[in-house]
């Protein structure tokens, strides 16, 4: 059977559990799309955080919030990883779509700044420069998680930045 990365195989063990799992990791089937898989999941990003904050705008809600995501993320992602049989498969987008607890840690979730927020994240994902690309060595899901943690908590810092100095935007 020729096999091509990144496409599912149906393995026997398929759950419902593993389904789940494997739904999640893709963004409810958003990560499935062909163009740019991880910048449109990422745009559930600032929904989530939005949402968050609507339940408790504390940083230090959105920062447990945050921990309890990354925290299941590992178990989500590597149901993706198994599903899609490749290291890093593009279609889990559900570590960029946690990673937006950190990048709104400290700011309050509005246009201007779900846009900025969205942008800057997006530029530390993608270009993974240091240190988001040393976190993405690490094995499995713990390097697909961690990579977009680090990324969301830099693109936060400087959001934070921003925010502080010019205040609401």
């Amino acid at each position: 059977m020729n096999e091509i990365p990144g496409q599912p195989i149906p393995l026997p063990n398929d759950t419902l559990v593993e389904k789940i799992l494997v739904l999640l990791s893709t963004g409810l089937g958003v990560g499935k799309v062909r163009i740019a898989p991880g910048t449109f999941g990422s745009l559930w990003g600032p929904l989530l955080a939005l949402g968050l904050q609507s339940l408790n705008p504390h940083w230090a809600f959105m920062l447990l919030s945050g921990i309890i995501l990354f925290a299941i993320g590992i178990p989500i992602c590597d149901a993706g990883i198994r599903h899609y049989q490749t290291g890093d498969p593009k279609h889990v987008v559900y570590d960029e779509i946690a990673a937006f607890a950190f990048v709104f840690l400290l700011v309050p979730v509005t246009i201007g700044t779900a846009i900025a927020g969205f942008v800057l994240f997006r530029i530390f994902d993608i270009s993974k420069l240091w240190p988001v690309r040393s976190f993405e060595a690490l094995p499995g899901p713990w390097g697909v998680m961690s990579d977009d943690t680090v990324a969301g908590m830099i693109a936060g810092a400087i959001l934070a930045a921003i925010w502080f100095s010019i205040g609401s935007f």
